[in-house]
Formats: structure tokens, sequence, C-alpha cells
């Protein structure tokens, strides 16, 4: 069973990089204040130890980044626990909010039962990060109703993207399934690398246009035309795919803009059969959905850690 602050006994937990001697070593990273709001990761779709798994590794991701953060897991889809003394084993986003409120409010009356003078905490209990690549309207319906139901004075963050960190996980996630080349600088070709990407993506029209963007940084980086397209949208993964056909693209790729949790992989091969497409692996944990997930915590609480910035794939 696992907690709401961190992964299930066994699993293995990411620390802090040691800090490098000389001259030219990395800047410290800066700690999480103290007393500083829970991060909470609002993670969508069915529950499952797989997306247990997946959320705990981004979580453990922001913590190696940020000493000292609090970072919890909370489904949109979650079981609710009225009590708020234990959790299940898959726990809502409401109860993890209701459960870092009254662990704030038990520190403070600790606090003052020692003889403390304690002021009423200020700002938010919890910054509430969705795990989602993109816009997606009906689930941030659900995730800002979940944050209201919970009567806990939580910030609500954008979606990570569009980002250049989430087109290099894709261009990783494409190299990994053999569809495009690990490295631009190095003079070689893959056999099964494709000419054309269909970036698949859910949530409608909103969600294919920030798809879209990120679309055009992946292009840049593999020099192939790369379209965005609804995967919860019949027929437009085929029609996209035809579009590239029809303008020279012979050996498409399917990639999925999509964490995992938020998407049915069912309908992801389906799409692919139907369009013709090999296809990526979805983003998963990639690094860089750790750090982007702790980049719009840090930037809601103005906490200046190092930023995450685009990289080279190598």
């Amino acid at each position: 069973m696992s907690s709401p602050t961190g992964p299930a006994s066994g699993l293995p937990v990411r620390m802090p990089r040691p800090r490098q001697p000389g001259r030219h070593r990395r800047p410290e990273p800066v700690a999480a204040p103290e007393g500083a709001p829970a991060l909470v990761l609002a993670v969508p779709g069915a529950p499952s130890t797989t997306t247990r798994s997946l959320a705990e590794e981004v979580v453990s991701i922001a913590r190696s980044e940020l000493p000292g953060l609090d970072a919890r897991i909370g489904y949109v889809d979650g079981e609710e626990d009225a009590t708020v003394t234990s959790f299940p084993e898959f726990p809502s986003l409401t109860s993890v909010l209701a459960h870092a409120a009254a662990e704030r409010a038990a520190r403070v009356e600790q606090a003052r039962a020692a003889g403390a003078e304690v002021a009423e905490p200020e700002g938010p209990v919890a910054v509430v990060v969705p795990l989602l690549a993109g816009p997606d309207s009906a689930l941030m319906r659900r995730i800002r109703q979940a944050v209201m139901d919970s009567r806990v004075a939580a910030e609500l963050t954008d979606v990570l993207g569009p980002h250049p960190l989430l087109a290099e996980a894709l261009h990783v996630r494409l190299s990994e399934a053999g569809l495009a080349r690990a490295d631009r600088a190095r003079l070689f070709t893959v056999a099964t690398a494709a000419d054309g990407i269909v970036l698949a993506t859910v949530g409608g029209d909103e969600a294919v246009q920030a798809a879209g963007i990120t679309g055009m940084l992946l292009a840049a980086r593999l020099a192939v035309p790369v379209m965005a397209a609804a995967l919860d949208e019949e027929g437009a993964i085929a029609a996209t795919a035809e579009q590239l056909r029809g303008s020279g693209s012979a050996q498409l790729a399917l990639a999925p803009y999509l964490i995992g949790p938020e998407l049915d992989s069912a309908l992801l091969d389906a799409a692919a059969k139907e369009a013709g497409c090999s296809v990526a692996d979805p983003l998963g944990p990639y690094p860089a959905i750790g750090k982007l997930a702790l980049a719009k915590y840090t930037t809601t609480l103005g906490i200046t850690p190092q930023q995450p910035s685009g990289a080279p794939v190598h």
C-alpha cells in the first residue's frame, strides 16, 4: 500500500545529487522552505499499480530536484476517505488535500500546546499539479471540482506543456522504438526511422493546438514533418496520416503526446493500426515530467531552484 507522501516500501527513491567539487560545479539546489505547501500530483485515469508506479517516479524526480519537498499523489478517480486518518491504496485528490490540511492544522496545535506562539499559516495548503502533458478541459474541470470539494486552500496550476523538454521526451521515446535517430549530431541513419510523425493527443481542439506547438519543436529536432491529431476523435489519426503521405512522407510513426494514466491503450493501438503507423511508447516517467511538475510548483510559490531547460539527446 502506498502512502500519500511517498513510494511504497521497497521501491527505489531518487536521492538529491551530491554536490560536485571544483570551480565548475553545478549550483547547489535550493531546498524547500520549512512549512512550504505540499505539491500534490493530480493523476487522471483509472488507478492501477502501473499508474501508481509512474506517479511515484514523477514525484521522486521532483523531490531529488528540490530537497525537503513534500510531494503527494491524489487520483482523480481515486477512493474517498471521509475520516482523513488513514488512506486507501489509491486516495482521491480530495482526500489527499484534506489530509494535508489536517496535518498542517495539527502541527500548529502541537506547537501551541508546547508553548510556542504560532500564527495561523498563510498561503495555500497545497499546489495541485495536473499530470497532463496538454490541456484537457473535461479532466481539468474534474480536477478543479475535486479541489473545491476538499474545501482546502489550494492552488491549481496549468498542465505541463507545451515545453521543449516534452519535445525532447518525444524524441527519446521515438528513438527507443527505433523510429528516430537518437542523436542529431552523429551522421548515421536508422533504417526504420520515420519520415513523418503523427502526434496523438486527447482533449479536443485545444489539446491538438497545444500539441502542435510541441510538434513544431519536435519537427525541428528530427527534420521531419510532425502533425498533431486527436486520438479521441474518430478517424482523425488516419486522416492526418494520409495528409502526411500526401505531402511525401512514406514511413510514419505515431507518437503519443500523453504521459500514460490518461491514455486508453486500446484506442492508441486501434488508431495506429487504422493509420498504418508504427507506434512509440507514451512519455511515461521521463525525467522531464518530474522537472516540469516541480517547475509549476516553484513558479506558483515564487521559489527559484535551477530551472529545467531543453537539452540534446545523446
